[in-house]
């Protein structure tokens, strides 16, 4: 397992789909946010943690093409369906190494972000936790729908279309939580709720991908 998800790490470092692109699209998103709205730095504060985490979700699903792709396409994918570890190990550890490579570069570098946009100081740890809290969720999420679209080719706009509605409520909670945060409000409830969706998918997305990678198999 621990050799799967450093394979996976390295493969995404070569690919070119991992946390670089995800910063600079990142990056991007939040230095042209004041061109668009204006440089009122009170909305930019109220606005800060919305538009993070809308920075954060869109980085996320840069690299979700690749989490199977490059194994279907060297056959890699029909071996470790065939490996004495379980399917749902795979893609556990292919969630977990899309996270590490793609989304906790952007949990770290959030705060940084905060500071074009204004975000109020009270706000950056809370910003952090929430996204801690709920991009592995994404991942999961993603890896589910990178199991749906595996084979295809030209997925990834289809990949996209699948995922971001299932994204709805984490991008929802964690706003909300980073919002509370810095505004020096209770965020308990936005917090539970979006460690309880990363709990969920955790648990059951492995099932339903692993049951989905050995249909696209046969």
């Amino acid at each position: 397992m621990s050799a799967l998800l450093l394979r996976d790490l390295k493969l995404a470092v070569r690919a070119g789909g991992g946390f670089g692109l995800g910063l600079a699209f990142f990056l991007i998103v939040t230095v042209l946010v004041p061109f668009g709205v204006g440089p009122d730095s009170g909305l930019l504060a109220r606005i800060a943690p919305g538009i993070l985490w809308v920075g954060a979700l869109l980085a996320c699903l840069l690299s979700l093409d690749r989490i199977f792709q490059l194994d279907w396409e060297d056959g890699s994918l029909e071996l470790l369906a065939t490996a004495p570890i379980p399917m749902e190990g795979v893609v556990l550890m292919k969630a977990l190494a899309h996270w590490l490579s793609s989304a906790l570069p952007l949990v770290l570098a959030a705060p940084v972000l905060g500071v074009l946009l204004n975000l109020p100081t009270a706000g950056y740890g809370w910003l952090m936790l929430s996204l801690a809290l709920g991009t592995p969720a994404l991942s999961m999420i993603g890896t589910f729908g990178a199991a749906l679209t595996v084979g295809l080719k030209r997925g990834g706009l289809l990949l996209s279309l699948l995922v971001l509605p299932l994204y709805v409520p984490t991008l929802i909670f964690g706003t909300e939580a980073a919002r509370r945060g810095a505004e020096g409000l209770a965020n308990a409830t936005p917090l539970l709720m979006l460690a309880g969706i990363t709990a969920g998918v955790t648990a059951l997305l492995p099932f339903a991908a692993a049951a989905v990678i050995r249909v696209n198999l046969r």
